[in-house]
């Protein structure tokens, strides 16, 4: 049997560089991708693929619930760069991607009657309201199904560690002396609430209490939501000496409320975001933030779904905590 492998050595090329001709990437060139597909074809490797399907009884791909409450789709820096890093994985081990509906045509379905209606052979669940009774309906069935950022005890889950970033990013804060701490955190998720109490903690570690006044909720993404409470917090009788923001992306509404005080950063005010998304990387200021691997942790959502998949008896179920690290800005001062 042909595999992507013998018609990398056909081509004189990577086995990853096969699996982007045969997807269609633009980093390929057009001339290097018709090579591949005519020798590829020639070889058998696609009448092969099509035979490994039927033998195994498998599909050869792999479906991703992902449903956004904001509707950014794939806009969304964090979960895109971690499905990039999945989609890619899951490609150099021969699967294919889906995204998972509850409508063929004009027929509503269940996720699972949907994820059995396309044959997927397992699916990746991210950005959903994990408490949907369809999303528990899938979660409960037979599917092999690995989690992005959210815990259940009978499935894989793939983590980042919210709880030593917030910590992380605590201690940076303090260090540079400040004890005036404000957090607008997100909605309530598993990831607000891991953050949310490692922020306390961490603050109560160093001896600080938070005011309640100090501690508002808003929507991840939201600019408009983190301008209001931005000024609010701005015009407290004792207003907070660095905010800390739910993400990078609404980092960029508290932003706006203080030039539109004439306030700079980080000489009037210091603030800090989550994420570590490109766009804070051609920000004025470069706001200091926590990044999380999302490469890493598209690669070990697509390997432990795999596994689950090819070797069932053997494929531990673990949650899996991948670190961030911190990236520091120019949005943070240093206090006396």
């Amino acid at each position: 049997m042909v595999s992507m492998r013998d018609v990398a050595k056909l081509c004189g090329v990577s086995v990853a560089t096969v699996s982007k001709a045969l997807n269609d990437y633009s980093d390929i060139g057009e001339e290097t991708k018709r090579k591949i597909r005519e020798t590829a074809e020639e070889a058998g490797y696609m009448t092969n693929a099509s035979l490994r399907a039927m033998k195994s009884n498998r599909s050869w791909s792999l479906g991703v619930l992902y449903h956004d409450e904001a509707r950014s789709g794939l806009t969304h820096d964090f979960f895109a760069a971690v499905l990039e890093g999945f989609k890619r994985h899951a490609e150099l081990r021969g699967y294919d991607i889906t995204f998972i509906n509850n409508r063929i045509g004009e027929r509503k379905m269940s996720y699972y009657e949907y994820c059995k209606f396309r044959g997927v052979d397992g699916v990746l669940i991210a950005c959903v309201d994990f408490y949907d009774p369809d999303v528990q309906s899938l979660i409960k069935s037979n599917v092999p199904v690995v989690t992005i950022d959210h815990v259940f005890d009978n499935r894989i889950a793939v983590v980042s560690d919210n709880v030593n970033g917030m910590a992380s990013l605590v201690d940076y804060v303090c260090e540079m002396g400040h004890t005036k701490l404000a957090y607008i955190h997100g909605e309530s998720t598993s990831v607000t609430r891991s953050r949310l109490g490692s922020f306390y903690r961490s603050a109560a570690r160093h001896g600080i209490e938070i005011p309640e006044e100090y501690v508002r909720s808003s929507e991840f993404r939201d600019t408009g939501s983190a301008k209001r409470i931005t000024a609010e917090l701005l015009s407290l009788p004792e207003p907070p000496t660095c905010i800390f923001y739910p993400d990078d992306y609404a980092a960029v509404g508290g932003l706006r409320a203080i030039w539109e005080r004439n306030l700079r950063i980080p000489d009037d005010i210091s603030i800090v975001g989550y994420d570590g998304i490109l766009l804070n990387r051609v920000m004025v200021p470069k706001v200091t933030t926590l990044r999380q691997d999302t490469a890493e942790i598209g690669k070990l959502a697509a390997d432990r779904l795999v596994n689950l998949i090819e070797k069932p008896r053997t494929t531990l179920v673990e949650h899996i905590v991948v670190p961030g690290t911190i990236v520091e800005g120019d949005s943070v001062k240093k206090l006396n």
